[in-house]
């Protein structure tokens, strides 16, 4: 961890602002030094070094700002996997189901795949070492599973239909991350595409997309980015060059020791001229909110739903020797328009800023529109209608969708905390998966016709009771079966096919969904014209 102080140290010499002589910076090293030699020397308990930094790195960092933070080497490798959109290990979508690993997928041309693994078999040896029965915790299976690529793994197969064990050897291979979660057709010529995050492999995954659903007939699009909680900037603005013409402005920034940066659209040929309704809500962050800020302040379309979360300070990756990272605010984005996304925070009060989205919970912000209110410095003009929009942090939507506090029962969320619906649905799949794949080859007629057996949700209820939840009276049961029979039908649809079925069934009378559509299918919406490039930006 030496190598690691002493390349934090050169860090912070290097990027020292002029405002600070090279000799108060030289006695402010020099006293770091000190106290953790001292420390390390005279503590009455054995230290670790290399422990003893990562608390100084830390406790120095959390005094900064929200989002500046340390990771080790360990730490690092795992926050990079998703961003980076690859990782190395057997291929297997799979979920846990009273102590025993059952495979919901392999991935499509894996390496779990390729040696005959399928959807329902139980793993329960890794290296002849047992992980079923034994209480192991999700994360050390992972860790068993995973391995560097070209390694091989021998995993002990319970298959329904065989006696015995059935051993596979796979050889580990790196496994794609892919942050697109849905991409149908909503209407004949509405089609919705979501995504989770912004990684490397996001704009191609949403451009695949849009192109397969405009094969399909659509001619309008529904971008939903609800709790998308952001990536990388270059992911955001290559997908919002597909949507603006070539030189508007997607964001810029502002800071203090560095010049400012401004991203313009490259202006790509992927969906230029339809129509776009934007879904947003108090989790959408960061580089979701760059992209929707974008579209919002070029009148390119209608952002719904709910005030984003307004995650907009800049953090600068510094990789350190030994693998571990220092994540650095530097600057803050802002919107074409002038807009900070960031919202406001104080540096001595991190609850209050961890707990914001309660906070606008509880004072009715998220159910009630008339409850925000923007003073005159926060109005903002879009650059092409000049329409007004908001400032103060993250995102306001033009067309609001309350949250609907009423969707779920009481006894429906307390039953899914407990994951009993997911175990009904793991068991009613693993016994019926052959016969329903039989049944049911063509999706379409799979929405229209099929119904969860009566008895998996009577299962449901009864096993709710032994754990004493019940509900308050006829009403909250008969609604709470009609949310299950929906959910479960949905994780039917997505164990049969994929997520984008899932969402099919699931968002089917989802009120931002259903609002989208609205807004799309009306004769004029003004805010989802078309326009001309080269717009006018606000200087950084």
């Amino acid at each position: 961890m030496k190598k690691t102080l002493i390349a934090l140290l050169l860090l912070l010499g290097g990027t020292a602002s002029a405002q600070v002589s090279s000799f108060d910076l030289e006695q402010a090293l020099r006293k770091l030094n000190m106290a953790v030699g001292i420390t390390n020397l005279y503590y009455v308990d054995s230290l670790s070094i290399d422990r003893l930094v990562e608390d100084a790195i830390n406790g120095m960092l959390q005094k900064l700002d929200p989002h500046s933070c340390y990771t080790n080497a360990a730490e690092t490798k795992k926050f990079n996997e998703p961003l980076e959109g690859s990782f190395e290990g057997i291929g297997v979508q799979f979920n846990i189901l009273e102590d025993t690993l059952i495979v919901i997928q392999p991935v499509s041309k894996g390496p779990s795949e390729k040696v005959g693994i399928v959807a329902g078999d139980r793993i329960v040896t890794v290296n002849d070492t047992a992980i079923a029965g034994v209480k192991m915790s999700r994360e050390e299976i992972m860790n068993r599973l995973r391995g560097p690529k070209g390694t091989k793994v021998k995993l002990g197969i319970l298959r329904n239909g065989t006696d015995g064990m059935n051993y596979f050897t796979v050889k580990r291979d790196k496994i794609p991350v892919h942050t697109l979660d849905a991409a149908y057709m909503v209407t004949p010529n509405i089609g919705l595409v979501r995504f989770s995050s912004f990684g490397q492999t996001t704009h191609d995954e949403v451009m695949e997309a849009i192109k397969g659903l405009n094969q399909q007939g659509m001619q309008n699009l529904i971008l939903d980015l609800q709790a998308n909680g952001g990536g990388l900037l270059g992911a955001a603005a290559e997908l919002a060059s597909e949507f603006l013409p070539k030189g508007d402005t997607i964001v810029y920034t502002r800071a203090r020791n560095t010049p400012s940066q401004v991203f313009l659209s490259a202006g790509g040929s992927g969906y230029q001229t339809g129509r776009v309704a934007v879904l947003v809500d108090e989790y959408t962050a960061s580089a979701a909110e760059i992209l929707s800020g974008a579209i919002q302040d070029h009148d390119r379309g209608t952002i719904i739903g709910r005030r984003t979360f307004g995650k907009g300070l800049v953090q600068r990756p510094i990789n350190l020797p030994d693998g571990s990272m220092i994540r650095l605010t530097v600057a803050q984005y802002y919107t074409p328009s002038g807009r900070c996304i960031q919202k406001p925070y104080n540096k001595a009060d991190k609850e209050s800023y961890a707990k914001d989205v309660i906070n606008r919970y509880n004072a009715g912000e998220l159910t009630n529109a008339d409850s925000i209110h923007f003073p005159d410095s926060l109005h903002y003009r879009t650059l092409q209608l000049g329409r007004t929009v908001y400032g103060g942090g993250g995102i306001m939507p033009d067309v609001f969708v309350p949250l609907d506090t009423t969707r779920y029962t009481k006894l429906y969320r307390q039953i899914s905390v407990k994951s009993l619906i997911v175990n009904a649905n793991l068991r009613y799949t693993d016994k019926n998966r052959k016969r329903l794949a039989k049944q049911w080859t063509n999706f379409a007629d799979f929405k229209a016709q099929y119904e969860i057996p009566s008895e998996v949700i009577d299962d449901i209820l009864k096993e709710a009771e032994k754990q004493k939840l019940t509900p308050a009276d006829d009403e909250e049961r008969d609604a709470t079966r009609a949310q299950l029979s929906v959910t479960l039908k949905a994780l039917v649809a997505r164990d049969l096919w994929d997520m984008s079925e899932y969402f099919a069934i699931i968002y089917e009378k989802d009120p931002v969904v259903l609002k989208a559509v609205e807004v799309l299918t009306q004769k004029d919406p003004t805010p989802t014209l078309p326009h001309g490039g080269g717009s006018t930006r606000p200087l950084p």
